[in-house]
């Protein structure tokens, strides 16, 4: 942020204050202006800083810094984290998932979330299949997954663990 336009602002009213009182207040109101100039600065430099407080106490946890480069200040932002989503959020490319613990390991019942990004036409063709198959795109996902971590073999019905693919239970 450039201050020169608001220094400049000060020097000419102080010119035009002098201006009334006649020759002698004008030339002293020249002679007083460059080094007023670095006091003018600085105390727009101290509003400034107290006015980024005041931003930064609104916006925690996130904030609002005011560095100085050469002559004139510069704000730095620092937003808030984003909060973590609640429900799941779909984006044209992108849809978070739940992955189940792999198969081998104790199942334990905790679950982690991920955020995958797909490209829009994946989105799409998995959104489909999962459809066609009365699952959620997160249920056709796990199993997709565990399908290609567990080298091919079909999840149960569950969509943990492997299956056999044949039938069990008794026969007349």
């Amino acid at each position: 942020m450039d201050l020169t336009p608001y220094v400049d602002n000060l020097r000419r009213e102080l010119a035009a204050a002098a201006d009334a009182s006649g020759d002698e207040a004008r030339a002293l109101a020249e002679r007083l202006s460059v080094p007023l100039e670095s006091a003018a600065r600085l105390t727009l430099l101290n509003v400034l800083s107290a006015a980024m407080g005041d931003v930064t106490r609104e916006l925690a946890p996130g904030s609002v810094d005011v560095r100085l480069r050469g002559l004139d200040p510069e704000f730095v932002v620092t937003p808030p984290p984003a909060p973590e989503p609640v429900a799941e959020v779909r984006e044209p490319a992108a849809a978070p998932v739940v992955a189940a613990p792999p198969a081998g390991d104790a199942d334990d019942g905790t679950m982690v979330r991920i955020n995958l990004r797909l490209p829009a036409h994946l989105k799409g063709r998995a959104e489909g299949a999962a459809a066609a198959e009365g699952l959620s795109v997160n249920a056709w996902l796990v199993r997709a997954v565990s399908l290609a971590l567990d080298g091919g073999e079909r999840p149960n019905a569950s969509g943990r663990g492997k299956s056999s693919g044949g039938f069990t239970g008794w026969v007349r």
